[in-house]
C-alpha cells in the first residue's frame, strides 16, 4: 500500500451519505481532503469540521459539478487551499426513481450530466497536476444498476454504466503514468437515496442486509493506496452482482 500522509483528496457530493464516509475514511488514513458539495451547506462544513477533528485540513467548496465553469473554479480555490489533487473519488450523483414511460428528455439529460458529464469535468481539471507528479489515484462511485439495470430507472442505469466505461478508458490512456482508475458499484446502502427508493428491499440482497456507508469507503480507501489495481470494478452489493 501506498502512503497516503498528506495526500490531498477531492471528494465530490461529500455533505452526506457515502461521501462523507469516504471523505472522513481518507482523512484517518493521512490525506487533507476537499469537501466538494452544491446545496448542503451546513452538513459539508460539519463533514469539514470532523476531517479537522482527525487532524488533517479540511475545505468545504460549493460547485455544481455538471458545469465545467464551477469545476474549475472549484478546482483553484483547492489548489490555493490544499495543494493540487492526488486523489479524486467522484461520487456526485443524483438519483431520481421513474417508470420508463416518465422519463423525459430533460430527466435524461440531467442524469447524465451530474452523474457521467459530472466525472469526466472533474477529472479532466485534476489531470494536468496528477500528470505532472505522476501519481494520480481516480475512483469513480457507480452502482450495481450499471451491471443489472437500475430499480431507479433506465436513465440512471445508464449514467452509471458509463461510469465504467469512462473508467476503463482513463484506466489504460494512463497507466504508464502512475495514476490509477478504477469504479466501485455499491448495491442498496444505507443513505438518504436507498431510504428514499420505494423499489429498495432488503430481500435483493443476498446476505440479507443494506450495505453501510463505511464499507463502500474501505474499499476507496483501499484503491486510494494501491497502484497496482486499475481499470477494475469492485462490487460492494452484498452479493446481488457477483461477477
Amino acid at each position: 500500500m501506498d502512503n497516503l500522509q498528506d495526500k490531498v483528496a477531492l471528494v465530490t457530493g461529500a455533505s452526506r451519505g457515502i461521501g462523507r464516509a469516504v471523505a472522513i475514511a481518507l482523512a484517518r488514513a493521512g490525506c487533507d481532503v476537499a469537501v466538494n458539495y452544491r446545496q448542503r451547506a451546513d452538513d459539508a462544513e460539519s463533514a469539514a469540521r470532523e476531517i479537522r477533528q482527525a487532524g488533517r485540513r479540511a475545505a468545504a467548496l460549493r460547485a455544481d459539478v455538471s458545469k465545467r465553469a464551477e469545476v474549475d473554479e472549484m478546482v483553484a480555490a483547492l489548489e490555493r487551499q490544499l495543494g493540487p489533487v492526488a486523489i479524486l473519488v467522484n461520487n456526485a450523483g443524483i438519483s431520481h426513481v421513474q417508470k420508463v414511460e416518465e422519463i423525459t428528455e430533460d430527466d435524461w439529460n440531467e442524469t447524465i450530466a451530474v452523474n457521467l458529464t459530472s466525472c469526466f469535468l472533474v477529472t479532466q481539471a485534476v489531470l494536468p497536476g496528477m500528470r505532472a507528479r505522476r501519481w494520480g489515484r481516480i475512483v469513480n462511485i457507480s452502482s450495481v444498476g450499471a451491471q443489472t439495470g437500475s430499480i431507479v430507472g433506465p436513465h440512471y442505469a445508464a449514467s452509471k454504466a458509463g461510469m465504467l466505461g469512462l473508467t476503463r478508458g482513463y484506466a489504460r490512456a494512463l497507466a504508464k503514468e502512475g495514476i490509477t482508475a478504477n469504479a466501485i458499484a455499491p448495491a442498496l446502502i444505507v443513505t438518504d437515496m436507498v431510504a428514499a427508493n420505494p423499489n429498495a428491499r432488503v430481500d435483493l440482497i443476498p446476505v440479507g442486509r443494506f450495505g453501510a456507508v463505511e464499507e463502500v469507503a474501505d474499499v476507496a480507501v483501499m484503491l486510494a493506496g494501491n497502484g497496482y489495481i486499475t481499470g477494475q470494478t469492485i462490487n460492494v452489493n452484498g452479493g446481488w452482482y457477483m461477477s
